[in-house]
């Protein structure tokens, strides 16, 4: 008998080989070799016959066999190739009997009434009780998935599992109950926590998705706050350039001026350089006119810097503007601040004045400089044609006499003797 256990087992490992479809992930020659392992473990632990382990072991080789030829219904095909095999090999009909009895007690609904079914039903099942529980029902739910019989998706097979395992199965033999049983609680037990984390994920998630679904219904914030943010830093930005196009023209005309006073103006005593009179003072005229209008466009406006509870209560004072609240105390800004948090509206009316009126300072300060510089550009353009025009007029002067050999910082500055004509 244990050599007509072998010839099977090469029997059904070569059937597989040759007949069992590739999509069979889980019910597979590994499979039926997890099931003898399983077998043989509760024979060698439990008062079993010889010839009664005999017919368990031919069981279990032959149990998914049927699946070579059909899914539904495959325990009765199982039964036939195990018979048909039995018979070639001059096993007796009791043996064969009993072994389709047992190959029928492997049908997973329904309940094993004998000894021997209970055993090949332990064993069969035997994985809810083994560290690789979730390798193998994966290959199953895999199996399932590429046969087309259902795709579970992992919510929906974590479901199935811990309903199989809490409600479905049950083991019969006393081995299995006392070492696989405390197995397969620990693999139910993983599985809730598992469900539970799921939970606790899909509640998490949900509430995202409800309060970004509110955040977007409730009102275009997001966009208000992007305008207001942009068009408040395009204003001060434009702010900047214009005070630094200011600072530019202080600058030079500073340097302008003072050269003049260390240079010409010295120089305009002398009768014999009067003809410099005229273009100096319109040299000079026109950058301190263009000093003048730097400042004008630069010096800042500065107001009250009070208002009444009476203003904020009906949202007439801008608090966002300094200009509005500097000299009150603090304890009646943090009072108003928190009135216009309260009113939405109150904080976009604020915004929108603080921009308007960035906005009309914008234009005074661009307008200013726009004649500032139109100033600074014609008096440049008068007053080297005025110069031009004088030393034409007095072909006698000479240069040197107008400007110093010895520059400011100490520089002597070489002439050539020829005359500016």
């Amino acid at each position: 008998m244990p050599k007509l256990i072998e010839k099977a087992e090469k029997f059904v490992f070569d059937l597989f080989k040759d007949h069992l479809d590739q999509t069979f992930l889980y019910h597979n020659f590994t499979h039926t070799e997890r099931v003898l392992r399983s077998l043989r473990e509760i024979i060698d632990n439990t008062k079993v016959s010889k010839s009664d382990a005999e017919v368990l072991e031919l069981a279990a080789l032959f149990h998914d066999t049927g699946y070579t030829k059909t899914r539904e219904g495959h325990e009765e095909e199982s039964i036939k190739i195990a018979t048909a095999y039995m018979k070639d090999n001059d096993v007796d009909d009791k043996t064969i009997e009993a072994v389709s009895k047992c190959i029928m007690a492997t049908k997973f609904k329904d309940s094993p009434d004998t000894d021997l079914g209970k055993i090949i039903r332990d064993a069969d099942s035997s994985h809810f009780g083994k560290k690789y529980f979730n390798e193998a029902s994966e290959f199953l739910r895999k199996e399932l998935e590429i046969q087309g019989i259902k795709n579970y998706s992992p919510r929906e097979w974590l479901d199935e599992n811990i309903n199989v395992l809490s409600k479905k199965h049950e083991f019969y033999t006393d081995y299995a109950l006392k070492n696989w049983q405390p197995r397969k609680e620990k693999n139910l037990s993983k599985l809730i926590k598992t469900k539970k984390k799921q939970k606790l994920k899909l509640k998490t998630e949900e509430i995202k998705a409800k309060y970004k679904a509110q955040y977007k219904d409730e009102s275009p914030e997001r966009g208000i706050q992007t305008f207001y943010r942009t068009a408040l830093r395009n204003h001060i930005k434009l702010s900047d350039i214009a005070d630094t196009k200011a600072n530019i023209l202080l600058s030079v005309n500073a340097i302008i001026i003072s050269l003049v006073l260390s240079t010409l103006i010295s120089k305009l005593d002398n009768p014999s350089n009067e003809y410099l009179i005229i273009p100096t003072v319109i040299f000079t005229l026109s950058s301190v006119i263009s000093m003048v209008l730097s400042i004008i466009a630069t010096r800042p406006n500065i107001t009250s810097g009070q208002f009444t509870k009476e203003d904020v209560k009906q949202r007439k004072v801008n608090l966002t503007f300094f200009g509005n609240f500097h000299k009150m105390e603090l304890h009646e800004f943090q009072w108003a601040i928190d009135e216009l948090l309260k009113d939405k509206n109150y904080v976009y009316s604020s915004l929108t004045k603080d921009l308007y009126f960035l906005g009309k300072v914008l234009d005074r300060k661009y307008r200013i400089l726009r004649v500032t510089y139109t100033i600074f550009m014609i008096g440049m353009i008068v007053s080297v044609i005025s110069f031009a025009v004088s030393f034409k007029m007095h072909p006698t002067a000479k240069i040197e006499d107008v400007l110093p050999t010895d520059s400011p910082s100490g520089w002597v500055i070489p002439f050539e003797d020829n005359y500016f004509v």
